[in-house]
């Protein structure tokens, strides 16, 4: 029994939100998604509050039941407040700049790295770190991880791309014979 699916989400002002059988369209000013829950899961809106039910009473029905209303507390979550990852570049000579939608690297290769990303995500550049901000989740932690897999921080000296709030364990480097 999914703990999760039982709570409904509460529905803010400015967001419409309309079930058509097993799709559920989220619409704030000119954005819309939907979520399309494949006939798993039941959905109602009542009293402004978006409420899922469990059509079965197997394991994956439970799954399910909690997954969807996650996706779409996280749909709800990214069209009022939006979702933002941070990475830290380390590294000397290593440095980042945005020009219209392409992001330019310099990863200590001996060429540049052009990262183009989707149009409805805000990428910034201040001194070492990178804002990554958007209204999709899923969207937003792909190029977040995508970025850093250009240069993944190294053990030793700790150069490379990371998270903002990722720590680097560090080991120790080779020690001289006495």
């Amino acid at each position: 029994m999914s703990r999760i699916g039982k709570k409904p989400i509460k529905i803010p002002a400015g967001i419409d939100v309309s079930v058509d059988g097993a799709v559920i369209a989220f619409k704030k000013g000119s954005v819309q998604k939907t979520l399309d829950t494949k006939g798993n899961v039941g959905v109602t809106v009542q009293d402004g509050e978006i409420v899922f039910t469990c059509k079965g009473t197997d394991r994956q029905s439970s799954a399910f039941w909690g997954t969807y209303r996650s996706l779409g507390q996280n749909i709800i979550t990214g069209l009022t407040e939006g979702f933002k990852k941070q990475l830290e570049i380390n590294g000397v000579g290593y440095r980042a700049a945005v020009n219209g939608n392409v992001l330019e690297l310099q990863l200590g290769y001996s060429h540049p790295i052009n990262y183009e990303f989707p149009a409805d995500i805000q990428i910034t550049v201040e001194k070492n770190v990178v804002s990554i901000v958007g209204d999709d989740k899923q969207v937003v932690g792909q190029i977040a991880a995508e970025i850093r897999s250009f240069r993944e921080p190294e053990p030793y000296k700790g150069k490379g791309v990371k998270y903002s709030d990722e720590t680097i364990i560090r080991k120790a480097g080779k020690t001289s014979k006495k």
